[in-house]
């Protein structure tokens, strides 16, 4: 008989001024999060996107690196004036970018985290968003290249001390972005020059490389793009930005969604419904489906299959991000940053909507890796204030929350989804307890006072309350507050109780007249 490994148990780190801390993940037995590590002094930590290792920042010269699984430190980095430092998707290596004086100072160092040791070292003048990390990497990490003046040079993962062993010549290229699992291509931007339209093309690297582009996308008014692989390298969504909108109906510019294949089936523009701005865009995890939030407010999200064949409608409102879950059948649909923080969940699979609520100020949004939970946080230094975190059940209804003083950061430990059982299974074990955002754990505040309380699952083909005319619901609300009851017609206990004992004066009444007729 096949044993049935458990699955395994969620993390989540926590980072406050004082240090980091990585909770156990919910379910919560004792509705807290238990302590799997203790606060541990820092600046930054990061996990690898794998969730094998983690990077921590003690101070400006000093970077440790410790095992996900037994939560130790297996490795510190003495690395003066450091400025940056990225750990690479499956936690091999460490890449590090200090401050220099001169070209002769290679301030951009790649160190080997099994041993410590540095494979490659360059010089590189400063750093940007384009240009950090230097040496970019895979999602498997079977590709490493890094961009350099019109080409992309290719490194051999066995020795790095080769230095680049393969150049792809690509003219006036300004942004890279490698394939994930399996990375196998690379997807190249050149901005406009000279009268000379923008583009995005597709090549094929590692053992494949080719001089020739797989598929090409050509675009005018373009300023900047954003590069979007799915799982199994076959599809790049391309979000083209332009600073200026030619037909003036924003004041910051427009966007288009581009999508291209590897096998050149399709290169052109996303069929959207309606004008107006690329919100945000995700691929679903199987990398069959993607969602895109667009258009002008109320904003419009739709599903789209790998042919750009429309799949669901999600409806319209006050969104612009889209997170799905990474089993790839519950979707939040919601509106955050200057938005009032509108939430929707979706249950894909059954195409219909599971319930809404609200979670205001949030910064940063995401699913747990097994698919159950959906957190969402409010950190500094972009809100000084209601700093917290939030954590609900699939459907919308409010699991945890705790409120903190300063908040800088909170991000789920990553686990492949393969290590999970079947989400359905899962959902089925989910406890029917809803917390009451008033009684939630933490200390609240005025502006969490005011925000109404996170609804349980409201499917939108509920029967609506019958309509009430304004002069009725005026009526019904005097009522309550000269009686004690509620202006949907409940009566609280005090009413009851006065109801009660005018009840009996009457009927005392009633009997003391008819006594009184009696005897004349």
């Amino acid at each position: 008989m096949a044993v049935v490994e458990p699955s395994p148990s969620l993390g989540i780190l926590v980072r406050e001024p004082e240090g980091f801390a990585i909770w156990n993940g919910p379910p919560f037995p004792s509705g807290q999060p238990g302590i799997k590590l203790d606060r541990v002094p820092c600046t930054s930590a990061k996990f690898s996107e794998d969730g094998s290792k983690l990077m921590v920042t003690k101070s400006d010269s000093v970077i440790s690196i410790f095992d996900c699984k037994t939560l130790k430190e297996i490795r510190s980095f003495n690395v003066p004036n450091v400025l940056a430092a990225v750990i690479s998707p499956c936690g091999t290596y460490l890449q590090t970018f200090q401050k220099c004086s001169s070209p002769q100072d290679k301030n951009v160092v790649l160190w080997k985290i099994e041993n410590g040791e540095y494979v490659y070292q360059l010089f590189q003048k400063n750093i940007t968003k384009v240009t950090w990390p230097s040496v970019r990497f895979s999602s498997d990490e079977t590709i490493a290249c890094r961009l350099a003046t019109n080409e992309i040079q290719f490194f051999d993962l066995r020795d790095f001390s080769k230095g680049f062993v393969n150049r792809l010549r690509v003219p006036a290229i300004a942004a890279l972005e490698l394939s994930k699992a399996p990375g196998s291509y690379v997807a190249a931007f050149v901005p406009e020059s000279k009268g000379m339209p923008a583009s995005v093309q597709i090549y094929a690297c590692g053992k494949d490389l080719q001089s020739q582009a797989v598929a090409r996308r050509s675009f005018f008014r373009c300023s900047t793009v954003q590069l979007s692989w799915n799982s199994g390298s076959t599809g790049l969504l391309v979000v083209v930005q332009s600073d200026v909108d030619k037909t003036n109906q924003s004041y910051y510019g427009e966007s288009k969604l581009n999508y291209l294949t590897t096998d050149g089936t399709h290169e052109g523009l996303v069929p959207l419904r309606k004008d107006g701005p690329i919100h945000d865009v995700q691929w679903s995890y199987s990398g069959k489906e993607f969602a895109v939030v667009y258009g002008f407010m109320p904003a419009m999200a739709t599903v789209f299959d790998k042919k750009c064949n429309p799949l669901l409608e999600l409806g319209t409102g006050p969104y612009n991000t889209i997170r799905w879950n990474p089993l790839g059948n519950f979707i939040c649909l919601a509106g955050f940053g200057n938005l009032p923080g509108d939430m929707a969940f979706w249950d894909y699979k059954e195409k219909k909507q599971l319930g809404t609520t609200r979670a205001e100020l949030s910064v940063t949004s995401e699913w747990s890796p097994d698919g159950r939970y959906f957190m969402t946080a409010t950190t500094a230094p972009r809100l000084q204030v209601d700093n917290g975190l939030k954590i609900f059940h699939q459907n919308g209804s409010l699991y945890f929350k705790k409120m903190f003083d300063r908040l800088y950061q909170v991000d789920w430990k990553p686990v492949s989804v393969e290590k999970f059982g079947d989400i359905e299974d899962l959902v089925k074990t989910v406890g029917s307890v809803k917390i009451d955002e008033a009684k939630a754990p933490g200390k609240g505040s005025k502006a969490n006072q005011a925000v109404p309380k996170a609804t349980p699952a409201n499917p939108p083909a509920a029967k609506p309350a019958a309509y009430r005319p304004p002069h009725a619901k005026v009526a019904a609300a005097v009522q309550a507050e000269l009686f004690g009851g509620s202006s949907s017609g409940e009566l609280s206990k005090n009413a009851l109780k006065n109801k009660k004992k005018r009840e009996k004066q009457r009927e005392k009444k009633q009997a003391e007249g008819a006594s009184g007729t009696g005897g004349s």
